[in-house]
């Protein structure tokens, strides 16, 4: 066998024209039915239930790995093995749990014959499926339904365009219930606490800010000359100006008020620092997230962001070039 690029190429990009396709039909298709959907999911949730999800063949690999996003984002659901089922796993089902069982073509033999059993234990059914005429459909509480024109297989029975289309109308119904619960980044965060994602997100700026040597420091009456070398001296762009008295914060010194100031006469480095600081600076606690601290970085365009405790002194400082060695941006 051999692969000509050119066919190749063509061959994938055709593959990924007609997931397009579906993706597309899927979207503008969304009505009351999804709306109803994820209802049921909220009140679902919101009485402490769980989303319990099944499917046979390709539609059991999507069924695990929407169970596995809304768990994710502090849902609870799983996924019920169609056969097992039927050998003692249905135990894991309770009244009020909400069943969303997937089908592409609604009429497979194993989900069918879980629609009864699962209504017996008192839960709701959700049709996942691309035919809204279907059995399974039509047994339903509730219709999430999907729109494939055709498959990217070429002898139209490797499911493609369909598990395509079904795992992104999953995410959708999931990022939906996610912004209806208003789940912040420390929420996620708990639901993540391993790997990269979790480090990231439960990085506080205690664990990234400069301190110590670090950290310049100095009262807003010495000179420009004494600020900028004790930057140098600590190797920073910036420096923290307090308050002579109660060594709480008034400013902040960074290299752009630095060059700013030699515009201002040739005696620019004997006079105060104060005539050059930047007062009422951006600031942030020890104890918010990195993140968050990427948020003002953003939000502001600045370069240096000083850390206050509750009384306002600064405690440390973050640099903006330290952000991409912590991998947070």
């Amino acid at each position: 066998m051999a692969i000509a690029p050119k066919s190749a190429l063509a061959r994938a990009r055709r593959c990924f024209r007609i997931e397009g396709e579906a993706l597309t039909a899927t979207a503008r298709s969304l009505d009351r039915e999804f709306v109803a959907t994820a209802r049921a999911v909220e009140s679902t949730v919101a009485a402490s239930g769980k989303l319990i999800f099944s499917g046979v063949g390709k539609s059991a690999h999507i069924a695990q790995k929407i169970a596995a996003t809304f768990n994710s984002t502090g849902v609870a659901s799983c996924f019920l093995d169609a056969t097992q089922a039927l050998h003692g796993d249905l135990g894991l089902c309770a009244e009020g749990d909400l069943a969303i069982l997937l089908s592409n073509s609604g009429q497979s033999e194993e989900i069918l014959r879980l629609v009864p059993l699962l209504k017996r234990f008192g839960l709701r059914v959700v049709a996942f499926t691309a035919q809204s005429d279907s059995d399974l459909a039509r047994t339903a509480d509730h219709r999430l339904l999907y729109r494939v024109p055709r498959e990217a297989c070429p002898l139209k029975l490797a499911p493609t365009a369909s598990t395509t289309a079904a795992l992104a109308l999953g995410d959708a119904l999931a990022m939906v219930i996610l912004e209806a619960r208003g789940l912040t980044r420390d929420d996620f965060a708990r639901f993540h606490p391993a790997g990269n994602l979790g480090r990231v997100l439960l990085l506080r700026v205690r664990d990234i800010m400069r301190t110590a040597d670090r950290l310049p420091i100095a009262a807003d009456t010495v000179t420009l000359q004494d600020a900028i070398l004790a930057m140098t001296k600590a190797k920073s762009g910036s420096i923290a100006l307090v308050a002579q008295k109660t060594g709480r914060l008034s400013g902040i010194l960074t290299d752009g008020d630095f060059r700013r100031s030699a515009l201002t006469g040739p005696d620019f480095l004997s006079r105060p620092v104060a005539a050059f600081m930047t007062r009422k600076p951006k600031t942030i606690s020890a104890e918010a997230l990195g993140v968050d601290a990427l948020r003002l970085f953003e939000a502001h365009k600045i370069d240096d962001l000083i850390v206050v405790d509750a009384q306002g002194r600064p405690v440390g400082l973050i640099d903006g070039q330290d952000l991409p060695k912590l991998k947070i941006v």
